[in-house]
C-alpha cells in the first residue's frame, strides 16, 4: 500500500536552532541559498580520493551533500552540514527523490556525535526480524516507515481533538489508579505501599469515571485515554492501548453515532486527503445474516445467502438443518480438488460439520447454467435451479454452502468469505459501519447466570425490558460498534442511569445486592443524586491508525510496543524487583502451581 502523504508543515513550524532547513524539504527553488542541515548519515559513496557523496537523513527525507575532504563520516553519524544549495549537474538528477534536483556543496561538516554500526539497516532494503527491530526500537524508529506511521498517529490525534472541541466536548483526565470493575478482561493490579494488602488496578477503560462525570453535570466529555488490559497480545491488541473515549448527557444513540462519526471522518480526511464512502448502519442480526460476523468488511461483496426456503423439502440429509447458508465466489469454479479439500478442513476447524461445494458450469441453451458437485445427485433439478437463482451464480462461479446451527453456520461462512475475498480488497476505500442492537447478554456462566455481552452498565432495549428476567438471552441492548474494513474500532452504549434498572441487571447477572453495593456503591449512590440519561463510546486509536497507515499489526503504529509474549525487549521488562521493594509493599512471591523455572 502506498503511504498517504502527510499534511504540509505550517509556515510557523520552520526549523530553528542548529539548522536553517529540513533535509527532505529542499527544492530547486531554494538553489543559491547557503543552508545548514542536521541529521544522520544514511549512505556514503566515494567519488575519487577525497570526494564523497553523503545522503543526509532527517525525519522529512534525504538530501545529497558533496563533501570534499577526508571527513570520517560513517553510517548513522549525527552531523551538521553547511554550504550552498545548488542544482545537480545536468544528467545527474534523481527523479525518484523529492530533493533529487539539488545538492549541498558542504563547506563545513560538524560531527555532532559519532555512531557505532547499527544492528540493521535503517533504509529497509533488507528485512529484519521483528525481535531485533523491537530490541533496538530507537534505531527502528528512524526508518521512513516508522516515522511516517507515528506522524500519521499525530495527525489522527490532532483531528480527533479538533472534532471533539468543535462539537462542544470538554477534555477531562480520569485516574490511572482505579478500583476493580467487571468489564470482562483481566486487570493489572498495583499494590498499595501505604495500605499493605490492598490494590489499585489500572483501568481497562474510564467507564465508571466518565459516567460519574455525567452525574457531575459535565454534559459532554472526551479523553484520549490510556487503558490497560492483561489479555493475550495479538495483531490488534496490546497490554497498553489508546482510545478516544467520549460520553454525553441527554442524548439518543444517534447523537453518539454522529459525534464519533465526525471524528473518524475528520481523521480519515486529514490522512487520506479525501472523504470515505458514506457510513452505513445495520443491526447485529442483519450483520450476522449477511456477512457471518458482527464486524463485516464491506469493501467486497460475497454476502451470505439463505437457502432454507429453497431446500425446505430436500431429501439431502446434510441440508436438513436449522440454518443453511451459501456464498457465491465469483470466477472460482476452477479451484482444484486439493484447494476445495483445504476449504472443507478449514470449515470443520471453525465448527462446521462439513462444507458443500458446487461448481457452476454452462448448461444447455444460451445463458443456461448447471451445477457440478459430488452432492448434485442428491439435489432435484428444482433445488439446483433454486440455489443458482438465490446466489445469482453464473458459469465459472463457485458456491460454498454450510448447514447447521445458525450462529455457527454464519460464522463459518463469514470467515471463508474473508479468506477468499482478501486478495481483491487491498486497494479498496475505507468503509465505516455502525452495527447496532447487540444482544444484552451472551451465554451463561457455570452457575447459569447470563454473561454481559458489553458491560453491566448497558441500558436494555426498551421493547425488551419485560423479558429481562424471564428470557434474558433474547433481550437486545442499546449498544453499538463502529467497524472499519473488518476491524472493530470500538464499542459504546446508552448507559443505565436509574438505580432500579441497574439493580435488576445486577440481579440477572447473579451479583447480590451486598456485592453490588461493595463494588459499585459509589456509582449507585451517585444515581440517587440526579443522574441524567447518558451514553458514550470509545474506539481504539491504535487500530484506526494501523488501518490508515496500511499496517496489519498495531505494533507498527506504537512507539514502544510489547511482543506477543508481553515482553518489552528494549527495556527488558517485565523483570523481578528487589526484595527490599517487595518487603515495603508487604508482598512475597509465591510461584503459581505447575509453573517451573
Amino acid at each position: 500500500m502506498v503511504p498517504h502523504p502527510l499534511p504540509a508543515r505550517p509556515e510557523t513550524a520552520r526549523p530553528r536552532g542548529l539548522r536553517t532547513d529540513y533535509c527532505g524539504e529542499l527544492r530547486a527553488a531554494d538553489a543559491g541559498r547557503t543552508v545548514s542541515v542536521c541529521g544522520w548519515v544514511a549512505r556514503r559513496r566515494e567519488h575519487g580520493e577525497h570526494l564523497a557523496f553523503i545522503d543526509l537523513r532527517d525525519h522529512t527525507g534525504i538530501v545529497q551533500c558533496v563533501v570534499d575532504g577526508a571527513h570520517e563520516l560513517r553510517s548513522e553519524f549525527v552531523v551538521r552540514i553547511t554550504g550552498p544549495l545548488r542544482l545537480r549537474p545536468e544528467g545527474t538528477a534523481n527523479e525518484a527523490l523529492p530533493t533529487g534536483e539539488v545538492e549541498i556543496g558542504a563547506e563545513d561538516v560538524e560531527v555532532l556525535n559519532p555512531a557505532e554500526p547499527p544492528p540493521f539497516g535503517v533504509d529497509g532494503r533488507v528485512d529484519t526480524e521483528e525481535p531485533v527491530r523491537l530490541r533496538y526500537r530507537y534505531v527502528d524508529l528512524r526508518s521512513e516507515r516508522m516515522q511516517h506511521n507515528l506522524r500519521i498517529r499525530a495527525v489522527v490525534n490532532a483531528a480527533i481533538r479538533r472534532s471533539m472541541e468543535r462539537q462542544g466536548l470538554v477534555e477531562v483526565e480520569t485516574p490511572l489508579l482505579w478500583t476493580p470493575t467487571p468489564e470482562g478482561a483481566r486487570e493489572f493490579a498495583i499494590p498499595s505501599r501505604l495500605q499493605p494488602g490492598s490494590f489499585y488496578v489500572l483501568p481497562q477503560s474510564p467507564q465508571i469515571a466518565k459516567q460519574l462525570l455525567m452525574v457531575s453535570g459535565f454534559d459532554r466529555y472526551y479523553q484520549i485515554a490510556r487503558c490497560m488490559r492483561d489479555e493475550d497480545v495479538r495483531a490488534d491488541r496490546q497490554f497498553e492501548f489508546t482510545q478516544l473515549d467520549l460520553e454525553a448527557s441527554f442524548v439518543r444513540q444517534e447523537d453518539i453515532w454522529e459525534i464519533a462519526t465526525d471524528s473518524v471522518l475528520e481523521a480519515t480526511r486529514d490522512v487520506a486527503g479525501e472523504d470515505p464512502p458514506a457510513v452505513v448502519r445495520m443491526t447485529w442480526d442483519e450483520a450476522l445474516d449477511r456477512y457471518g460476523t458482527d464486524k463485516p468488511d464491506l469493501r467486497f461483496g460475497m454476502e451470505l445467502v439463505r437457502l432454507e426456503e429453497v431446500l425446505a423439502s430436500t431429501s439431502f440429509n446434510a441440508f436438513k438443518a436449522a440454518a443453511i447458508r451459501a456464498i457465491r465466489v465469483p470466477a472460482q469454479a476452477d479451484l482444484g480438488r486439493g484447494r476445495l479439500d483445504s476449504l472443507t478442513d478449514r470449515a470443520k476447524s471453525l465448527g462446521a460439520a462439513g462444507l458443500v461445494w458446487l461448481r457452476v458450469v454452462a448448461g444447455e441453451g444460451a445463458g443456461a447454467a448447471a451445477i457440478e458437485s459430488p452432492v448434485a445427485k442428491f439435489l432435484s433439478p428444482e433445488e439446483q435451479a433454486g440455489i443458482l437463482k438465490a446466489t445469482e451464480s453464473e458459469p465459472g462461479d463457485l458456491v460454498l454452502a454450510v448447514a447447521g446451527e445458525r450462529k455457527t453456520t454464519c460464522r463459518v461462512l463469514g470467515q471463508l468469505r474473508l479468506d477468499l475475498g482478501q486478495p481483491e480488497i487491498s486497494a479498496k476505500p475505507y468503509r465505516y459501519l455502525w452495527v447496532t442492537d447487540f444482544p444484552l447478554f451472551e451465554g451463561v456462566d457455570e452457575e447459569g447466570n447470563p454473561l454481559a455481552a458489553h458491560h453491566p452498565f448497558t441500558m436494555p432495549h426498551p421493547d425488551d425490558m419485560d423479558r429481562l428476567e424471564s428470557d434474558p438471552l433474547s433481550v437486545r441492548s442499546q449498544s453499538y460498534d463502529l467497524v472499519l474494513n473488518g476491524w472493530e474500532l470500538g464499542s459504546g452504549s446508552i448507559r443505565i442511569h436509574r438505580a432500579d434498572i441497574q439493580r435488576r441487571i445486577f440481579a440477572v447477572l447473579g451479583i447480590s445486592e451486598q456485592e453490588a453495593e461493595s463494588r459499585f456503591g459509589f456509582l449507585l449512590g451517585a444515581f440517587r443524586y440526579g443522574a441524567p440519561p447518558h451514553g458514550g463510546f470509545a474506539y481504539g486509536i491504535d487500530r484506526l491508525v494501523a488501518i490508515l497507515a496500511g499496517e496489519e499489526n498495531i505494533r507498527e503504529v506504537i512507539a514502544f510496543p510489547k511482543t506477543q509474549s508481553g515482553t518489552d525487549l528494549m527495556a527488558s521488562s517485565p523483570r523481578p524487583i528487589p526484595e527490599r521493594q517487595l518487603a515495603e509493599l508487604g508482598i512475597r512471591i509465591v510461584r503459581p502451581a505447575g509453573l517451573t523455572d
